[in-house]
């Protein structure tokens, strides 16, 4: 009795272990096929951009996107601080309206690049630290460089760096 009692405990056990082995796999190959399938759906039409004729043909400009881009690199200047020594490493990148733009960027870039120290070295650390601070330097850059072009405009600037020690 004793051993038909130990057969009926491990006959439990198999089936016990073998209906969560299975159920486990069941899982796992639905998971699996879940991914699997993910990554080789096709993309939906619509994420496709339309080809740059078909927008001009609309009456939308063709350069809507992100337009031409200049970088200025590890631009570093002394803060305004009377108390403390502190210095601003920057590297701007202007994206301007069009290539016009980049081509009188090229051609002024000692009075562009002197308008962004004069203006950077004006300001103080407390006027830096915080997001406030950069948002208001971004735009007073914009206002100052937009100032000084003639035939292009800078639409966005963009630090790529900044870092105040």
């Amino acid at each position: 009795m004793a051993e038909a009692a130990g057969e009926q405990k491990s006959g439990k056990g198999t089936i016990i272990i073998m209906a969560v082995v299975a159920v486990m796999l069941m899982v796992g190959g639905t998971i699996g096929g879940y991914f699997f399938g993910m990554s080789r759906a096709p993309e939906p039409a619509a994420a496709t951009p339309p080809p740059a004729s078909s927008v001009a043909a609309a009456g939308a400009p063709a350069a809507a996107g992100i337009g031409p881009l200049l970088s200025f690199d590890d631009i570093i200047v002394n803060l305004l601080d009377e108390n403390e020594t502190r210095y601003l490493k920057a590297a701007i990148t202007l994206e301007l309206e069009n290539a016009a733009g980049v081509d009188e960027i090229n051609e002024r870039k000692p009075q562009v690049r002197d308008a962004i120290l004069l203006l950077m070295s004006s300001k103080t650390f407390s006027e830096l630290r915080d997001l406030q601070g950069k948002m208001q330097l971004r735009a007073d850059l914009l206002e100052r460089i937009n100032g000084i072009l003639q035939r292009g405009k800078v639409k966005n600037i963009y630090f790529t760096d900044f870092v105040v020690q």
